[in-house]
């Protein structure tokens, strides 16, 4: 490769990282728009604890209707046990209190406590769905009747419902059902509300979700952790600041989740209406509440009113979400890397299918994109050989026109053409992997396929940097833990002999910049996932043979 092609790539590869860190949001953000609706036009503050839902315009009489009765009802614990997760769900609500996904710990230590989506200080207020005629509130505390017992689910068995009722002494009567599968992350929510009094009663269907954000953010290549919602079919995400801790979104909501690292908990309305999701965040505890509030409805005496969802509690796996449907799987986005990212996650779930090893499937992946891109590189190889034919004739050039570089430059490209050598042509096996290195970036930071995922040997996780041995002591440039990160070596290593195996340039300062990139390389790469350096490591080793083939071959 020409040495001025490559420091031109460098320099591009080093733009477009910045700029992937810096200025490129993985999904839309959404505008701060919370202003009072034409239904709230005198809106009280609300505290950080509750959402402040629109003002409905009801009756004197409506407007008083009770919240459920508080009986002496004591709390109730349902346990649900499936082949993919164990719930605890309380009758005051009802709520979800805990839910444990069994496929997933909390680090790689197989003693480790199972990933619980339900965040220990959010135990009764995790997740409610319900109806009320005074939102403010969501009656997430009301205590519900049920005659449920504890529910083991095997792979064969059949959905079961859990059923909760209650009712106001004005006559108001409430179920809530809920179905829960042996073999999804799906839970289908029934609200239905009979009015058996002899007013009309005005209302709105809410779904209220929590999380609590972590105080220290993750790594950029982190999954965003927050509110998220999928609006008129573009993912949107709601980042609040201490200045605009309120934001809402409107429009046709498919679903509105709250979205914790890897995993996720989506409401899904049956139907998509002109609908609301408020949120707020308390920069003091980190909670975030996002409510979704349905469009107001009137239910005549004597009648009723149901409401249907669909609640999905799991992995954000791109496969399990597409089964899901409802466009879930739009919350698995790599921003611009999308398009390349996500046929290459398929390719590796494809050979880890087959292999079991995601670090093998990667070494495959890789050799599957040399043998596509090989006709490029190998023309680009030959011409860094033709390249280094001419190294003695465009020597005697720079000489002869040192004080000239317009006609230097204009004898250069007379070489060129003379010989049919394109100095540029030396930058394309490092353009095309470009795009290959930031979709995989994406993918060993997102998707939840490769989180502790292990290769072999000491390293045991490819969405983590790779350390043998741990230290103590703090190490410079290098991001904890501490330790020898032999995979990052043996890339720079492999960089180094690639150089070696470059005409050497006959400007001296390119001649020490080459000197230096492969360790410029090691640093960078000193704590990017493991899977990443693997990836490049292997791609230059290829590279080599490639070269080395090549070169050996006659004239």
């Amino acid at each position: 490769m020409d040495k001025r092609t490559l420091v031109a790539f460098v320099l591009s590869f080093l733009v477009l990282f910045l700029w992937s860190v810096f200025f490129t949001p993985s999904q839309q953000k959404v505008t701060n728009k919370h202003q009072p609706s034409p239904e709230q036009p005198h809106q009280a503050p609300q505290s950080h604890g509750q959402v402040p839902p629109p003002k409905m315009e009801v009756t004197p009489k409506t407007e008083q209707f009770p919240v459920l009765e508080k009986k002496e009802i004591s709390e109730k614990i349902i346990l649900v046990d499936t082949p993919l997760y164990k719930a605890q769900i309380s009758n005051m609500g009802p709520t979800i209190k805990s839910f444990k996904l069994k496929g997933y710990r909390e680090t790689i230590d197989p003693s480790s406590p199972l990933v619980d989506l339900v965040d220990p200080a959010l135990r009764n207020e995790f997740l409610w769905i319900g109806f009320s005629s005074v939102i403010s509130g969501l009656n997430e505390d009301a205590v519900f009747e049920t005659d449920a017992t504890a529910i083991k689910l095997g792979r064969g068995s059949s959905p079961k419902v859990i059923h909760f009722y209650a009712e106001t002494k004005e006559g108001l009567y409430v179920e809530k059902d809920l179905k829960v599968y042996p073999n999804q992350y799906r839970i289908e929510v029934r609200v239905r509300v009979i009015n058996q009094s002899s007013q009309p009663v005005k209302g709105r269907f809410a779904a209220q979700l929590k999380g609590i954000l972590p105080k220290k953010k993750g790594g950029y290549y982190a999954p965003f952790t927050g509110l998220i919602a999928l609006a008129d079919g573009k993912i949107k995400q709601l980042k609040f600041k201490k200045k605009k801790p309120k934001k809402e979104l409107k429009g046709n909501l498919q679903w509105v989740a709250y979205q914790k690292n890897y995993f996720m908990c989506a409401v899904v309305p049956e139907a998509v209406t002109d609908t609301l999701f408020q949120g707020i965040w308390d920069p003091n505890t980190g909670e975030e509440t996002g409510t979704l509030i349905e469009p107001p409805v009137s239910v005549a005496p004597g009648s009723e009113i149901v409401h249907s969802y669909a609640l999905f509690l799991g992995p954000r796996q791109l496969t399990v979400l597409k089964q899901f449907g409802k466009g879930l799987d739009k919350a698995v986005d790599f921003g611009w890397t999308n398009i390349i990212a996500k046929p290459l996650l398929y390719a590796l779930r494809f050979f880890n299918k087959y292999i079991h090893n995601y670090g093998v499937s990667i070494i495959l992946l890789t050799i599957l994109i040399k043998i596509i891109f090989w006709p490029l590189t190998h023309k680009s190889y030959k011409s860094m050989k033709e390249m280094q034919k001419l190294q003695p004739i465009m020597a005697k050039i720079k000489e002869k026109y040192k004080d000239n570089r317009e006609q230097m430059n204009k004898e250069m490209m007379a070489l060129y053409r003379t010989y049919k050598v394109n100095p540029m042509s030396g930058c394309l096996p490092m353009i095309i992997q470009i795009p290959v290195f930031f979709a995989l970036y994406r993918i060993l930071g997102k998707a939840i396929e490769l989180r502790h995922a292990p290769f072999m040997l000491w390293i045991n996780d490819l969405s983590a940097p790779d350390r043998l041995f741990h230290f103590s002591f703090k190490i410079p440039f290098m991001a904890p833990p501490y330790g020898i990160p032999v995979l990052t070596l043996l890339m720079g290593a492999s960089m180094y002999i690639q150089q070696k195996m470059t005409p050497t340039p006959g400007d001296p300062t390119q001649a020490k910049f080459m000197m230096f990139l492969p360790i410029i390389f090691t640093f960078m790469f000193i704590n990017f996932p493991s899977g990443l350096v693997l990836y490049w490591l292997v791609n230059n080793i290829l590279s080599i043979g490639q070269q080395y083939r090549i070169q050996k071959r006659p004239a």
